[in-house]
């Protein structure tokens, strides 16, 4: 979060580091556990001697441990420890595998031109990583040939078999058939 300050035409920014620990002054408990920044344990202490060691060696005091008997606080620079988790999490989230789900709608008495159209998107869409969710959509007098919408589906199933598989069988919701296709898993 930033704030920006306005004084005497010079602007000054301000950045405010969103806490999840509470440090220094925000720790109340009268002795504390300490543990120092290359990690020795230092005995219980008065919250004050710890608040000074932290303050001497331009360190924050961190409460890491709230429930233990005698609070654990750890010596650390806060907004560098939380930069680092910053940076951590944001790594952790381009790792991780995402895809979409694409929808692809045709109707039971589709032109063929049309369908070989929407077979190429869904086959881009596959390649990409997604998933393909293809909707066949019945209005009036169509909802009597159920048939047609279900073979157009295994139409398409079909025609894509080689990149992809179908994850169930075709499924009727209300006025709408549906597939949802997955790309084909290597073994």
């Amino acid at each position: 979060m930033c704030v920006n300050l306005f004084f005497r035409e010079k602007i000054l920014e301000v950045f405010y580091i969103k806490q999840d620990l509470p440090i220094n002054e925000q720790i109340r408990a009268n002795k504390v556990q300490i543990i120092d920044n290359e990690g020795n344990k230092i005995g219980p202490i008065s919250l004050n001697e710890a608040l000074d060691m932290a303050y001497e060696k331009k360190l924050d005091l961190v409460l890491v441990a709230p429930n233990a008997e005698v609070p654990v606080c750890k010596l650390m620079n806060y907004g560098k420890y939380k930069f680092e988790q910053a940076k951590r999490e944001k790594e952790a989230k381009k790792k991780q595998k995402t895809f979409e789900l694409k929808e692809i709608r045709i109707t039971p008495n589709i032109e063929e031109h049309d369908f070989g159209f929407k077979v190429k998107n869904a086959r881009k869409f596959i390649e990409d990583g997604n998933k393909v969710k293809v909707t066949v959509r019945f209005r009036g007098r169509e909802l009597n040939y159920l048939k047609l919408g279900e073979e157009e589906l295994n139409h398409f199933i079909e025609e894509l078999s080689d990149i992809a598989v179908p994850e169930k069988k075709p499924l009727l919701e209300g006025k709408n058939m549906f597939i949802i296709l997955a790309k084909k898993t290597d073994k």
